[in-house]
Protein backbone atom coordinates (compact mmCIF):
# COMPACT_ATOMS: atom_id res chain seq x y z
CA UNK A 1 0.00 0.00 0.00
CA UNK A 2 1.34 3.43 -0.97
CA UNK A 3 1.79 5.79 1.98
CA UNK A 4 0.18 9.28 1.87
CA UNK A 5 2.32 11.97 0.26
CA UNK A 6 2.84 13.83 3.55
CA UNK A 7 4.26 10.66 5.11
CA UNK A 8 6.48 9.88 2.11
CA UNK A 9 7.98 13.36 2.26
CA UNK A 10 8.53 13.44 6.03
CA UNK A 11 12.06 14.88 6.53
CA UNK A 12 14.70 12.76 8.23
CA UNK A 13 17.34 15.47 8.77
CA UNK A 14 17.43 19.18 9.53
CA UNK A 15 18.65 19.85 6.00
CA UNK A 16 15.41 18.38 4.63
CA UNK A 17 13.24 20.13 7.23
CA UNK A 18 11.20 23.09 5.96
CA UNK A 19 10.39 26.14 8.10
CA UNK A 20 10.98 27.00 11.78
CA UNK A 21 14.36 28.56 11.04
CA UNK A 22 14.22 30.38 14.39
CA UNK A 23 14.52 26.94 16.02
CA UNK A 24 16.39 24.69 13.60
CA UNK A 25 18.29 27.02 11.29
CA UNK A 26 22.08 27.19 11.44
CA UNK A 27 23.04 28.27 14.95
CA UNK A 28 19.43 28.26 16.22
CA UNK A 29 18.74 27.13 19.78
CA UNK A 30 17.11 23.75 19.19
CA UNK A 31 19.49 22.69 16.44
CA UNK A 32 22.52 23.69 18.49
CA UNK A 33 21.28 21.72 21.49
CA UNK A 34 20.63 18.59 19.42
CA UNK A 35 23.91 18.80 17.51
CA UNK A 36 25.71 18.97 20.85
CA UNK A 37 24.40 15.45 21.50
CA UNK A 38 22.67 16.29 24.78
CA UNK A 39 19.07 17.46 25.06
CA UNK A 40 16.64 18.24 27.84
CA UNK A 41 12.90 17.62 27.80
CA UNK A 42 10.88 20.12 25.79
CA UNK A 43 7.39 20.89 24.52
CA UNK A 44 6.62 22.00 20.97
CA UNK A 45 3.64 24.35 20.73
CA UNK A 46 2.19 25.28 17.36
CA UNK A 47 -0.71 24.83 14.93
CA UNK A 48 -1.25 21.53 13.08
CA UNK A 49 1.02 20.55 10.22
CA UNK A 50 4.08 22.67 11.05
CA UNK A 51 6.50 19.85 11.87
CA UNK A 52 6.17 19.00 15.57
CA UNK A 53 6.14 15.21 15.15
CA UNK A 54 8.81 15.40 12.46
CA UNK A 55 11.13 17.35 14.77
CA UNK A 56 10.78 14.68 17.44
CA UNK A 57 11.63 11.94 14.93
CA UNK A 58 14.67 13.87 13.66
CA UNK A 59 15.93 14.29 17.22
CA UNK A 60 15.64 10.56 17.90
CA UNK A 61 17.32 9.74 14.60
CA UNK A 62 20.24 12.10 15.17
CA UNK A 63 20.83 10.96 18.75
CA UNK A 64 20.29 7.28 17.87
CA UNK A 65 18.19 6.60 20.95
CA UNK A 66 15.09 4.45 21.44
CA UNK A 67 11.94 6.34 20.50
CA UNK A 68 8.60 5.72 22.18
CA UNK A 69 5.39 7.45 21.26
CA UNK A 70 2.05 7.78 23.02
CA UNK A 71 -1.18 9.38 21.86
CA UNK A 72 -2.93 11.38 24.54
CA UNK A 73 -6.25 10.39 23.01
CA UNK A 74 -5.87 6.62 23.49
CA UNK A 75 -3.27 6.17 26.26
CA UNK A 76 -3.90 5.89 30.00
CA UNK A 77 -1.71 6.06 33.10
CA UNK A 78 -0.89 2.34 32.73
CA UNK A 79 0.39 2.92 29.19
CA UNK A 80 2.64 5.72 30.46
CA UNK A 81 4.08 3.51 33.21
CA UNK A 82 4.64 0.62 30.78
CA UNK A 83 6.61 2.87 28.42
CA UNK A 84 8.66 4.31 31.28
CA UNK A 85 9.47 0.78 32.46
CA UNK A 86 10.64 -0.17 28.95
CA UNK A 87 12.70 3.02 28.76
CA UNK A 88 14.54 2.13 31.98
CA UNK A 89 15.81 -1.06 30.38
CA UNK A 90 16.41 0.17 26.83
CA UNK A 91 18.42 3.18 27.97
CA UNK A 92 20.94 1.24 30.04
CA UNK A 93 23.72 1.10 27.45
CA UNK A 94 23.16 4.54 25.99
CA UNK A 95 24.45 7.85 27.26
CA UNK A 96 21.23 9.58 26.24
CA UNK A 97 17.88 8.69 27.74
CA UNK A 98 15.23 7.21 25.43
CA UNK A 99 12.81 9.74 23.98
CA UNK A 100 9.12 9.61 24.89
CA UNK A 101 7.08 11.58 22.38
CA UNK A 102 3.53 12.46 23.41
CA UNK A 103 1.35 13.87 20.67
CA UNK A 104 -1.50 16.16 21.76
CA UNK A 105 -0.10 16.29 25.29
CA UNK A 106 -2.73 18.93 26.11
CA UNK A 107 -5.30 16.09 26.12
CA UNK A 108 -3.48 14.23 28.91
CA UNK A 109 -5.35 14.36 32.23
CA UNK A 110 -3.67 15.67 35.38
CA UNK A 111 -3.09 12.13 36.66
CA UNK A 112 -1.49 11.12 33.35
CA UNK A 113 0.79 14.15 33.45
CA UNK A 114 1.62 13.47 37.12
CA UNK A 115 2.75 9.96 36.16
CA UNK A 116 5.47 11.50 33.95
CA UNK A 117 7.04 13.75 36.57
CA UNK A 118 9.45 11.33 38.26
CA UNK A 119 10.72 9.85 34.99
CA UNK A 120 11.38 13.31 33.54
CA UNK A 121 12.95 14.58 36.77
CA UNK A 122 15.26 11.55 37.09
CA UNK A 123 16.19 11.52 33.40
CA UNK A 124 14.67 8.09 32.78
CA UNK A 125 13.16 9.53 29.60
CA UNK A 126 13.56 12.70 27.62
CA UNK A 127 10.04 13.98 27.12
CA UNK A 128 9.07 15.68 23.88
CA UNK A 129 5.48 16.87 23.95
CA UNK A 130 3.52 18.31 21.04
CA UNK A 131 0.48 20.52 21.50
CA UNK A 132 -1.75 22.85 19.51
CA UNK A 133 -3.04 24.47 22.73
CA UNK A 134 -1.37 26.96 25.05
CA UNK A 135 0.68 24.82 27.48
CA UNK A 136 0.17 27.42 30.22
CA UNK A 137 -3.45 26.32 30.41
CA UNK A 138 -3.20 22.65 29.45
CA UNK A 139 0.05 21.34 30.99
CA UNK A 140 0.44 21.10 34.76
CA UNK A 141 2.91 23.55 36.23
CA UNK A 142 5.35 20.96 37.71
CA UNK A 143 5.71 19.27 34.31
CA UNK A 144 5.94 22.55 32.43
CA UNK A 145 8.72 23.73 34.77
CA UNK A 146 10.78 20.65 33.85
CA UNK A 147 10.56 21.30 30.11
CA UNK A 148 11.76 23.94 27.70
CA UNK A 149 9.00 25.43 25.56
CA UNK A 150 9.52 26.05 21.84
CA UNK A 151 6.89 27.82 19.76
CA UNK A 152 6.43 26.74 16.13
CA UNK A 153 4.90 29.10 13.58
CA UNK A 154 2.62 28.47 10.59
CA UNK A 155 4.76 27.87 7.53
CA UNK A 156 5.43 30.93 5.40
CA UNK A 157 4.64 31.18 1.69
CA UNK A 158 8.27 30.54 0.75
CA UNK A 159 8.34 27.41 2.90
CA UNK A 160 5.16 26.06 1.33
CA UNK A 161 6.42 26.80 -2.17
CA UNK A 162 9.66 24.97 -1.44
CA UNK A 163 7.68 22.01 -0.16
CA UNK A 164 5.47 21.86 -3.27
CA UNK A 165 8.40 21.90 -5.68
CA UNK A 166 10.22 19.31 -3.61
CA UNK A 167 7.13 17.08 -3.74
CA UNK A 168 6.79 17.12 -7.53
CA UNK A 169 10.52 16.72 -8.15
CA UNK A 170 11.58 14.24 -5.44
CA UNK A 171 8.59 12.15 -4.39
CA UNK A 172 8.83 8.61 -5.78
CA UNK A 173 5.23 8.63 -7.03
CA UNK A 174 4.77 12.23 -8.21
CA UNK A 175 8.01 12.43 -10.18
CA UNK A 176 6.63 9.69 -12.45
CA UNK A 177 4.06 12.25 -13.63
CA UNK A 178 4.35 15.47 -15.61
CA UNK A 179 3.06 18.00 -13.04
CA UNK A 180 2.92 21.70 -13.91
CA UNK A 181 2.39 23.97 -10.87
CA UNK A 182 0.93 26.74 -13.03
CA UNK A 183 -0.87 28.44 -10.13
CA UNK A 184 -0.42 27.81 -6.40
CA UNK A 185 -2.27 30.70 -4.71
CA UNK A 186 -5.37 28.63 -3.92
CA UNK A 187 -3.34 25.79 -2.42
CA UNK A 188 -1.43 28.28 -0.28
CA UNK A 189 -4.65 29.92 0.87
CA UNK A 190 -6.47 26.70 1.75
CA UNK A 191 -3.47 25.18 3.51
CA UNK A 192 -3.28 28.01 6.06
CA UNK A 193 0.42 27.40 6.75
CA UNK A 194 -0.18 23.67 7.35
CA UNK A 195 2.31 21.50 5.43
CA UNK A 196 0.27 18.32 5.81
CA UNK A 197 -2.84 20.03 4.51
CA UNK A 198 -0.91 21.48 1.56
CA UNK A 199 0.41 18.06 0.53
CA UNK A 200 -3.04 16.50 1.00
CA UNK A 201 -4.47 19.12 -1.36
CA UNK A 202 -1.78 18.46 -3.95
CA UNK A 203 -2.35 14.71 -3.71
CA UNK A 204 -6.12 15.19 -4.04
CA UNK A 205 -5.75 17.38 -7.14
CA UNK A 206 -3.34 14.93 -8.79
CA UNK A 207 -5.52 11.90 -8.05
CA UNK A 208 -8.65 13.71 -9.26
CA UNK A 209 -7.00 14.72 -12.53
CA UNK A 210 -5.87 11.22 -13.44
CA UNK A 211 -3.49 10.56 -16.30
CA UNK A 212 0.24 11.22 -16.48
CA UNK A 213 0.04 14.96 -17.16
CA UNK A 214 -1.41 17.34 -14.58
CA UNK A 215 -1.63 21.13 -14.75
CA UNK A 216 -2.42 22.64 -11.34
CA UNK A 217 -4.42 25.88 -11.41
CA UNK A 218 -6.35 27.80 -8.77
CA UNK A 219 -9.64 26.97 -10.49
CA UNK A 220 -8.91 23.24 -10.42
CA UNK A 221 -7.90 23.36 -6.74
CA UNK A 222 -11.07 25.21 -5.75
CA UNK A 223 -13.24 22.82 -7.75
CA UNK A 224 -11.61 19.76 -6.16
CA UNK A 225 -11.98 21.12 -2.64
CA UNK A 226 -15.64 22.02 -3.18
CA UNK A 227 -16.30 18.47 -4.31
CA UNK A 228 -14.32 16.97 -1.43
CA UNK A 229 -14.55 19.56 1.39
CA UNK A 230 -13.27 17.23 4.10
CA UNK A 231 -10.63 15.39 2.09
CA UNK A 232 -7.78 17.67 3.07
CA UNK A 233 -8.51 18.38 6.74
CA UNK A 234 -9.02 15.52 9.15
CA UNK A 235 -9.11 17.58 12.33
CA UNK A 236 -11.82 20.16 11.63
CA UNK A 237 -11.99 21.89 8.23
CA UNK A 238 -10.15 25.19 8.04
CA UNK A 239 -9.74 25.19 11.82
CA UNK A 240 -8.43 28.71 12.31
CA UNK A 241 -10.63 30.35 9.68
CA UNK A 242 -13.78 28.80 11.13
CA UNK A 243 -13.06 29.70 14.77
CA UNK A 244 -12.37 33.24 13.56
CA UNK A 245 -15.71 33.34 11.73
CA UNK A 246 -17.43 31.94 14.84
CA UNK A 247 -16.06 34.61 17.17
CA UNK A 248 -16.68 37.43 14.69
CA UNK A 249 -20.30 36.29 14.27
CA UNK A 250 -20.81 36.43 18.04
CA UNK A 251 -19.12 39.84 18.19
CA UNK A 252 -21.34 41.01 15.31
CA UNK A 253 -24.53 39.87 17.12
CA UNK A 254 -25.57 37.30 14.49
CA UNK A 255 -26.76 34.16 16.33
CA UNK A 256 -27.67 32.39 13.06
CA UNK A 257 -24.14 32.70 11.68
CA UNK A 258 -22.62 31.85 15.07
CA UNK A 259 -24.68 28.63 15.25
CA UNK A 260 -23.71 27.76 11.67
CA UNK A 261 -19.98 28.04 12.40
CA UNK A 262 -20.50 26.18 15.68
CA UNK A 263 -22.12 23.34 13.72
CA UNK A 264 -19.22 23.36 11.24
CA UNK A 265 -16.78 22.88 14.11
CA UNK A 266 -18.88 20.15 15.72
CA UNK A 267 -19.27 18.26 12.44
CA UNK A 268 -15.56 18.68 11.73
CA UNK A 269 -14.62 17.00 15.01
CA UNK A 270 -13.33 20.07 16.85
CA UNK A 271 -12.39 19.62 20.52
CA UNK A 272 -15.50 20.72 22.52
CA UNK A 273 -13.35 22.24 25.26
CA UNK A 274 -11.55 24.37 22.68
CA UNK A 275 -14.93 25.80 21.60
CA UNK A 276 -16.01 26.32 25.23
CA UNK A 277 -12.75 28.11 26.03
CA UNK A 278 -13.26 30.51 23.13
CA UNK A 279 -16.80 31.23 24.34
CA UNK A 280 -15.44 32.21 27.76
CA UNK A 281 -12.93 34.55 26.12
CA UNK A 282 -15.62 36.10 23.91
CA UNK A 283 -17.92 36.61 26.89
CA UNK A 284 -15.24 38.65 28.65
CA UNK A 285 -13.77 40.41 25.62
CA UNK A 286 -16.80 41.17 23.44
CA UNK A 287 -19.87 41.14 25.70
CA UNK A 288 -18.08 42.31 28.80
CA UNK A 289 -19.75 44.82 31.08
CA UNK A 290 -22.72 45.23 28.75
CA UNK A 291 -23.96 41.91 30.16
CA UNK A 292 -21.78 40.47 32.94
CA UNK A 293 -24.03 37.38 33.12
CA UNK A 294 -22.56 36.29 29.79
CA UNK A 295 -19.29 35.31 31.46
CA UNK A 296 -21.18 33.30 34.08
CA UNK A 297 -23.15 31.46 31.40
CA UNK A 298 -20.05 30.77 29.29
CA UNK A 299 -18.25 29.36 32.33
CA UNK A 300 -21.30 27.24 33.14
CA UNK A 301 -21.30 25.91 29.57
CA UNK A 302 -17.61 25.02 29.89
CA UNK A 303 -18.31 23.10 33.12
CA UNK A 304 -21.34 21.38 31.58
CA UNK A 305 -19.33 20.15 28.59
CA UNK A 306 -16.77 18.62 30.95
CA UNK A 307 -19.48 16.99 33.08
CA UNK A 308 -21.84 15.57 30.47
CA UNK A 309 -19.45 14.91 27.59
CA UNK A 310 -20.34 14.46 23.96
CA UNK A 311 -22.67 14.64 22.01
CA UNK A 312 -25.00 16.26 24.57
CA UNK A 313 -22.35 18.87 25.30
CA UNK A 314 -23.24 20.57 22.03
CA UNK A 315 -26.48 21.82 23.67
CA UNK A 316 -24.92 24.06 26.38
CA UNK A 317 -22.41 25.24 23.76
CA UNK A 318 -25.31 26.26 21.52
CA UNK A 319 -27.10 27.95 24.43
CA UNK A 320 -24.02 29.99 25.31
CA UNK A 321 -23.40 30.82 21.64
CA UNK A 322 -26.91 32.21 21.12
CA UNK A 323 -26.85 34.11 24.43
CA UNK A 324 -23.51 35.75 23.69
CA UNK A 325 -24.44 36.60 20.11
CA UNK A 326 -27.78 38.12 21.15
CA UNK A 327 -26.32 40.11 24.08
CA UNK A 328 -25.40 43.78 24.03
CA UNK A 329 -21.68 44.27 23.46
CA UNK A 330 -18.92 46.18 25.20
CA UNK A 331 -15.15 45.78 25.03
CA UNK A 332 -14.39 48.55 27.55
CA UNK A 333 -12.76 46.11 30.01
CA UNK A 334 -10.63 44.63 27.19
CA UNK A 335 -9.63 48.11 26.03
CA UNK A 336 -9.09 49.18 29.63
CA UNK A 337 -6.56 46.50 30.53
CA UNK A 338 -4.78 47.15 27.24
CA UNK A 339 -4.55 50.86 28.02
CA UNK A 340 -3.36 50.16 31.57
CA UNK A 341 -0.65 47.78 30.35
CA UNK A 342 0.51 50.35 27.80
CA UNK A 343 0.67 53.00 30.54
CA UNK A 344 2.75 50.71 32.76
CA UNK A 345 5.18 49.95 29.94
CA UNK A 346 5.48 53.65 29.16
CA UNK A 347 5.93 54.95 32.71
CA UNK A 348 7.64 52.07 34.54
CA UNK A 349 7.27 51.06 38.19
CA UNK A 350 5.75 54.05 39.93
CA UNK A 351 5.80 54.02 43.76
CA UNK A 352 2.57 53.28 45.63
CA UNK A 353 1.31 56.43 47.42
CA UNK A 354 2.13 56.28 51.16
CA UNK A 355 -1.50 56.43 52.31
CA UNK A 356 -2.31 53.26 50.32
CA UNK A 357 0.48 51.21 51.89
CA UNK A 358 -0.07 48.95 54.89
CA UNK A 359 1.83 49.75 58.08
CA UNK A 360 2.36 46.46 59.96
CA UNK A 361 5.37 47.82 61.90
CA UNK A 362 5.95 50.97 63.98
CA UNK A 363 8.76 52.04 61.67
CA UNK A 364 6.42 51.96 58.68
CA UNK A 365 3.83 53.96 60.59
CA UNK A 366 6.49 56.51 61.58
CA UNK A 367 7.43 56.81 57.90
CA UNK A 368 3.87 57.76 57.04
CA UNK A 369 2.65 54.45 55.66
CA UNK A 370 -1.17 54.29 55.72
CA UNK A 371 -1.34 57.84 57.10
CA UNK A 372 -4.37 59.67 55.74
CA UNK A 373 -6.07 56.67 54.18
CA UNK A 374 -9.86 56.96 54.21
CA UNK A 375 -11.88 53.73 54.62
CA UNK A 376 -14.61 53.99 51.99
CA UNK A 377 -17.21 52.09 54.02
CA UNK A 378 -17.11 54.75 56.73
CA UNK A 379 -18.61 57.32 54.36
CA UNK A 380 -22.09 57.83 52.85
CA UNK A 381 -22.66 55.67 49.80
CA UNK A 382 -19.45 53.73 50.64
CA UNK A 383 -17.41 56.28 48.74
CA UNK A 384 -15.02 59.10 49.57
CA UNK A 385 -12.78 60.93 47.06
CA UNK A 386 -9.08 60.24 47.49
CA UNK A 387 -6.04 59.53 45.34
CA UNK A 388 -5.49 55.91 44.26
CA UNK A 389 -3.12 56.34 41.30
CA UNK A 390 0.62 57.06 41.65
CA UNK A 391 1.33 60.76 42.30
CA UNK A 392 2.29 61.77 38.77
CA UNK A 393 -0.37 59.62 37.08
CA UNK A 394 -3.42 60.74 39.04
CA UNK A 395 -4.88 62.61 36.06
CA UNK A 396 -4.60 59.64 33.68
CA UNK A 397 -7.82 58.07 32.36
CA UNK A 398 -7.80 54.37 31.60
CA UNK A 399 -11.29 52.85 31.67
CA UNK A 400 -13.65 54.53 29.22
CA UNK A 401 -17.17 53.16 29.60
CA UNK A 402 -19.41 52.34 26.67
CA UNK A 403 -23.09 53.15 26.97
CA UNK A 404 -25.02 49.90 26.74
CA UNK A 405 -27.96 49.86 29.20
CA UNK A 406 -26.08 47.78 31.78
CA UNK A 407 -22.82 49.70 31.51
CA UNK A 408 -24.64 53.05 31.60
CA UNK A 409 -25.45 52.34 35.26
CA UNK A 410 -21.75 51.95 36.02
CA UNK A 411 -20.97 55.14 34.11
CA UNK A 412 -23.61 57.13 35.99
CA UNK A 413 -22.25 55.93 39.32
CA UNK A 414 -18.75 57.03 38.31
CA UNK A 415 -20.15 60.46 37.37
CA UNK A 416 -21.85 60.69 40.76
CA UNK A 417 -18.67 59.68 42.55
CA UNK A 418 -15.96 61.45 40.56
CA UNK A 419 -17.80 64.17 38.66
CA UNK A 420 -15.75 65.86 35.92
CA UNK A 421 -13.12 63.15 35.88
CA UNK A 422 -15.48 60.83 33.99
CA UNK A 423 -17.31 63.36 31.80
CA UNK A 424 -15.14 62.46 28.80
CA UNK A 425 -16.01 58.76 29.08
CA UNK A 426 -18.14 58.56 25.95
Amino acid sequence: MVKPLAERLRPKTFDEYVGQRHLVGKGAVLRTMIESGRISSFILWGPPGVGKTTLALIVANMLKVPFYTLSAVSSGVKDVRDVIDKAKHSGFFNSNAPILFIDEIHRFSKSQQDSLLAAVEQGTVTLIGATTENPSFEVIRPLLSRCQLYVLKPLEKEDLSQLLHRAVSEDTELKKLDIDLAETAAMMRYSGGDARKLLNILELVVSTAGGSSVKVTDEIVERCLQQNPAAYDKGGEMHYDIISAFIKSIRGSDPDAALYWLARMIEGGEDPEFIARRLVISAAEDVGLANPNALLLANAAFDAVRKIGWPEGRIPLAEATVYLAASAKSNSAYEGIGAAAALVRRTGNKPVPLHLRNAPTKLMADLGYHDGYKYAHDYPGNFVPQQYMPDDLQDERIWRPQHSPAEEKLYQRMLNCWGDRFKDGN
